[in-house]
């Protein structure tokens, strides 16, 4: 299961739409590590001038691997974190998260780095079963 989800939230979206902040607040709670990478590339994105910021270092264990597989893999949960925090995430390999400028799909360095070469060129024999 991705989130641990409350039985308010549960109510809430049975009975219609689920309040963004109460999902994103659901993520934060269920996928820490996930959520917390997201915020600090966020903020080093904010903080600075570069076109993007993003994350080599590999997860704790497998289960902060999993918080970011999950995150990123859901639809609605990675385009909750981009409009909760205000970027564009990019993600390659297990671990590699980007977090960019909005509107950054249209550019050359989101289109760099979520291309085919790029991919194949960040695969390493350590990563192959993560």
């Amino acid at each position: 299961m991705s989130l641990d989800v409350s039985p308010e939230l549960l109510s809430a979206a049975e009975a219609g739409p689920v309040r963004e902040e109460d999902f994103v607040d659901t993520v934060r709670t269920s996928l820490p590590y996930a959520y917390d990478l997201v915020a600090a590339l966020a903020a080093e994105l904010k903080g600075g001038t570069a076109e993007f910021t993003d994350n080599r270092t590999p997860p704790p264990s497998e289960r902060e691997r999993g918080q970011l597989l999950r995150a990123l893999a859901s639809d609605a949960i990675r385009s909750s974190l981009e409009r909760h925090f205000g970027v564009t995430l990019a993600f390659q390999n297990c671990h590699r998260v980007a977090a960019f400028r909005p509107g950054a799909r249209d550019g050359e360095t989101y289109r760099r780095f979520t291309s085919t070469r790029a991919q194949v060129l960040n695969q390493s024999a350590e990563l192959r079963d993560c």
